[in-house]
């Protein structure tokens, strides 16, 4: 897991923050494809389904900022990601003693309290050891890509022969293996003064700040409907779990090119460029997705935009609240990022993707997605601005 070409940082830093993004996108390659078809398994509705799935980005709504705030107060997080990832662990081995709505509901609500807590920590760890080349995160990041792969396209197969019933030990497994990882984690980067003068709240009501939440928060909301029933949709068409694993895999291939190219693209284009363009992409996929379903070359296409409408998307968020969030808000700033945008955004739009799935089917309940892209399309071209620092500090020039 070699560090950026050219980079001046540790080169056994880069590689262990590569190991823990290795890790837990593996367990997240397991989860996001399948745990719906699981679900689906066990004659939940999908209403029950959108519910359940949901408890995540609700989690992510209120836990990631407590556990930065805990962390910027202790002045440490790698301790808090320890501790984090191996309840996450515990809890995660309640999926093998029940299957009622109520148990798996407590089940997912208790993991996701303390599985919401690592990865904004994390990000901000990463960031932090990346201050002035901030176009290497994706080389870093890209790892998880790596392994988020090879577990949707794995699993996919075996899936096919045993069942997805495997699908609970197999996360217990590797929800273990990502708190194994976090062991390897660097010490915490000594956080800079910069800005520190500043009060939180001043940052957060800036114009600019409030416009890049919400466009956050609309794109998340945007692919509710895609996390809670893409693979339903795939296989209720016809596809099999082979299919839809190499489908998703397709998506994360897309994702990992332009995480390497992420440098070159902030040199080119502004921060709030990026995020444009990566709305206009998500208008265009998830349309795609709900009404040419039949057509395997159209759907593999659109999950090539994936490229845009997370990696490029997601890259650049990340960047912009590094502008933003300085010294030791960094860590609050990742956290609210992951409040707003995938835990509101997400549990809105997986909440109401499971009433629109049930009422209008699936073809109007992505179209709503592509509706929640345009309106923060809307949003991000008439008020985003970010200056030009900013690009050049996220790029690393």
């Amino acid at each position: 897991m070699p560090p950026a070409a050219g980079s001046r940082r540790d080169p056994r830093v880069y590689a262990r923050l590569a190991l823990f993004y290795f890790a837990y996108f593996a367990m997240l390659g397991a989860y996001a494809p399948y745990f719906a078809l699981y679900l689906q398994s066990l004659r939940f509705t999908p209403q029950e389904i959108g519910m359940l799935l949901a408890l995540g980005p609700v989690a992510r709504i209120v836990f990631p900022a407590l556990w930065a705030w805990l962390a910027d107060h202790r002045g440490t997080r790698r301790s808090l990601v320890l501790v984090t990832t191996l309840a996450a662990t515990l809890a995660s081995a309640g999926l093998l003693l029940g299957q009622s709505f109520l148990w798996l509901f407590a089940v997912l609500l208790l993991l996701n309290v303390f599985w919401s807590a690592s990865l904004p920590l994390v990000e901000a760890s990463t960031l932090g050891h990346l201050r002035g080349h901030l176009g290497d995160y994706g080389r870093i990041r890209v790892w998880g890509s790596i392994s988020f792969i090879l577990a949707v396209a794995l699993l996919g197969a075996l899936f096919d022969r045993a069942g997805i019933g495997l699908l609970p030990g197999l996360l217990v497994l590797l929800f273990a293996l990502m708190a194994a990882s976090s062991w390897a984690l660097p010490p915490d980067p000594r956080a800079t003064a910069h800005g520190e003068h500043v009060p939180l709240g001043r940052i957060m009501l800036r114009p600019e700040v409030i416009v890049l939440f919400a466009a956050c928060f609309l794109m998340s909301v945007a692919h509710g409907p895609y996390h809670a029933f893409y693979s339903i949709h795939l296989v209720n068409n016809g596809y099999s779990k082979s299919a839809v694993g190499i489908l998703w895999a397709l998506s994360v291939i897309a994702e990992i090119l332009v995480f390497l190219w992420m440098p070159r693209i902030l040199r080119r284009f502004s921060i709030g460029a990026v995020i444009g363009i990566s709305l206009m992409c998500a208008v265009l996929r998830f349309a795609v997705i709900g009404w040419a379903v039949q057509s395997e070359i159209v759907i593999a296409l659109a999950q090539l935009l994936h490229a845009a409408t997370f990696g490029a998307h997601h890259a650049a968020a990340l960047a912009a609240i590094h502008h933003f969030f300085q010294g030791r808000y960094q860590a609050r700033g990742q956290a609210l990022y992951s409040a707003l945008g995938f835990g509101a955004g997400g549990a809105v739009g997986m909440f109401a993707s499971g009433w629109l799935w049930t009422h209008l089917g699936p073809a109007l309940t992505f179209a709503c997605g592509s509706v929640a892209a345009l309106l923060a399309l809307v949003l991000v071209s008439a008020w985003l601005r970010l200056p030009r620092a900013a690009t050049a500090s996220a790029s690393g020039a």
